[in-house]
């Protein structure tokens, strides 16, 4: 119990005034009761000057200083300007020739029929330039996974060594040289511009690709440049590989000049002139396995002599025109040829494809392709002959980044050469019902 000093001095005064004599005993109380007071002050004296402990239990958090906070759990802070994005793309389709194999024939990615499929797992990483904030250099990186990488980076047919490149679709460096209103210079490897569609589903108007983007060039690796002159006018230039070559298969550089023309904010019009050999002048070694020299593995020595002569020459011209918020129509027209020596021949291919899409609200639109490809020279089907096709297509975008896309297509040729259920036997045409489901996710604004 702790006694009050100002009681025990009252006590003291009580005992003085009643007591009209003092016994030794109670002289004696008196100086014990004295010395306990001085005793109990110099106790308390102390406990006052010293602060009263706060419980842990209850001490609130803002009293733990930020700095003992251990450093390893704060966030390292977000590369500025860098956009981090995702897609997947699947779909189910179904051939009505139910064809051996399941296999469609001259499909780009919906290769598939009767079988729940990915077309692409696609992680894109990319950190633009940025002239605003003084930046004058960006990158750009495409991961991607899924059975488009068989069409592109995986395909033996222009690659020497595709297992090296199988998943990278996109992987160049840019810079904006300080020239005029910037002359933007990107080194790696690209999506190629030639032909209407590209790559990513949820940017096209259909969901399979036209027989054009399939037979045009998916990429280049190399040099590329960029310059517009206003909101109007601009050109480019590129030294690549080739077309679909990550590694060179004949150390020949191919070119292309390229001009983009908007007489309208309604309408765009590009045109491109591509040339280059696209012969290999080595035997690709694809069987995986140790090297044989000392150099990386599957690197080929063998040489075809004489090697291949010959160019490629390609016109491409395409056209947008926006009539409306709503509607839009595109249209394509191509031409190549491949020129041999004296002798070699000059085996070509005539093409165009036309588009329309009305978009009917936020949710939902219409699309229409049509397509022609006189193919006499079997420079894309290896098979001389006039090809068509005819596609619908309908979207359904519940929600902002998912799409529900539905398809009907016909191709058609003027001889037998499709598949059908019955090996060896041939038919003109094809009809395919498919479902695609498209999701992206991240920062990216405009096409992919």
């Amino acid at each position: 119990m702790k006694l009050n000093g100002c009681r025990v001095a009252s006590m003291a005064m009580v005992f003085a005034a009643c007591a009209p004599a003092q016994t030794d005993r109670e002289s004696a109380l008196l100086a014990r009761i004295e010395a306990l007071e001085k005793r109990l002050g110099e106790v308390e004296a102390r406990l006052a000057a010293q602060p009263a402990p706060v419980p842990a239990a209850v001490a609130p958090a803002a009293l733990v200083p930020a700095a003992a906070a251990p450093a390893s759990t704060a966030a390292p802070p977000p590369v500025a300007g860098l956009d981090v994005n995702l897609t997947l793309d699947g779909y189910y389709g179904y051939n009505f020739n139910r064809p051996v194999g399941r296999v469609n024939l001259l499909r780009a990615y919906d290769v598939l029929s009767n079988s729940f499929s990915l077309n692409q797992a696609t992680l894109m990483l990319e950190r633009p330039p940025d002239l605003a904030a003084g930046r004058r250099f960006g990158v750009r990186l495409d991961l991607q996974y899924g059975q488009a990488t068989e069409a592109q980076g995986g395909n033996p047919s222009n690659e020497p060594r595709p297992q090296a490149w199988r998943n990278v679709f996109q992987a160049y460096g840019t810079y904006v040289v300080p020239v005029g209103k910037g002359l933007a210079v990107d080194f790696g490897k690209w999506a190629s511009s030639l032909g209407l569609e590209g790559n990513y589903t949820r940017d096209q108007m259909n969901y399979s690709r036209s027989m054009l983007f399939n037979f045009l060039p998916f990429y280049h690796f190399g040099v590329r440049t960029a310059y517009s002159f206003n909101d109007r006018f601009g050109v480019g230039y590129w030294l690549v590989n080739g077309i679909g070559q990550s590694e060179d298969f004949n150390g020949a550089k191919s070119q292309n000049v390229t001009a983009t023309v908007k007489p309208a904010k309604s309408l765009t019009w590009t045109s491109n002139y591509y040339t280059g050999n696209e012969n290999p002048d080595i035997v690709p070694n694809y069987v995986p396995g140790p090297a044989a020299l000392p150099t990386q593995p599957n690197l080929s020595t063998e040489t075809i002599l004489p090697a291949p002569r010959g160019r490629t020459h390609i016109l491409d011209s395409i056209f947008t025109w926006n009539a409306n918020s709503a509607l839009t129509f595109a249209g394509e027209f191509d031409y190549a040829v491949r020129r041999f020596p004296a002798g070699g021949g000059s085996p070509h291919l005539t093409g165009g494809a036309a588009y329309a899409r009305y978009q009917f609200g936020p949710r939902f639109a219409l699309a229409a392709r049509g397509e022609y490809i006189n193919d006499n020279g079997a420079l894309f089907s290896g098979t001389p002959q006039v090809l068509k096709e005819a596609t619908f297509t309908a979207d359904y975008a519940p929600v902002t980044g998912f799409l529900i896309r539905t398809e009907w297509r016909r191709d058609f040729s003027n001889r037998p050469f499709f598949l059908s259920d019955v090996p060896g036997v041939l038919k003109k045409g094809q009809s395919t019902a498919t479902v695609g489901v498209i999701w992206w996710f991240g920062p990216h604004q405009g096409a992919w």
